[in-house]
């Protein structure tokens, strides 16, 4: 009996909840609605991830001491310069609470990043997509939902198969 109260329970709880929860999904996933979000950028600019709509955008959260974070991220310069006129944004998201803002600044100057980087200084944004590992890349379609998660440095590879479709689909 009490296994069959424990299954029930646990079903609740990881039900798929109704669509206006959706800010209240259990994590980010593929699928579903990208949470939004505003964020400072290391300019001094207010960037929300809803004013990308339309596009299509890579949110990828990392930190300026993360190694595959180093790696990844000028694959994603790469990318971004390659199909920008194509309608692809990133939105670099530092998770300053895990990081120094020297350090994020040093960190995108050195590697030439042209794209926005964004500062989450009290964490909100690193909880709200309840990142666990750094980096963390979300790709979003243009009508907002999270169409790929990949969790770990992303290769070149990894990441064009998950955008370049996305940027053949009518706006």
């Amino acid at each position: 009996m009490g296994v069959l109260l424990l299954g029930l329970g646990w079903t609740w709880l990881s039900r798929v909840p109704e669509a206006g929860n959706a800010d209240r999904l259990p994590s980010p996933r593929t699928g579903f609605p990208a949470p939004d979000f505003v964020a400072e950028s290391s300019r001094g600019e207010r960037i929300s991830l809803a004013a990308q709509r339309g596009d299509v955008v890579v949110v990828n959260l990392w930190a300026s001491w993360c190694g595959p974070c180093r790696t990844e991220m000028p694959v994603i310069q790469q990318l971004y310069e390659a199909d920008f006129d194509r309608g692809l944004r990133v939105l670099a998201v530092n998770s300053t609470v895990q990081d120094r803002e020297a350090d994020a600044r040093g960190f995108a100057q050195e590697l030439g990043l042209t794209f926005p980087v964004l500062l989450d200084r009290d964490g909100a944004v690193t909880r709200r997509y309840l990142v666990r590992a750094l980096p963390s890349t979300f790709v979003i379609d243009r009508h907002g939902v999270i169409r790929a998660v990949i969790v770990g440095g992303a290769s070149r590879a990894a990441l064009q198969s998950a955008v370049e479709p996305l940027l053949n689909e009518a706006p």
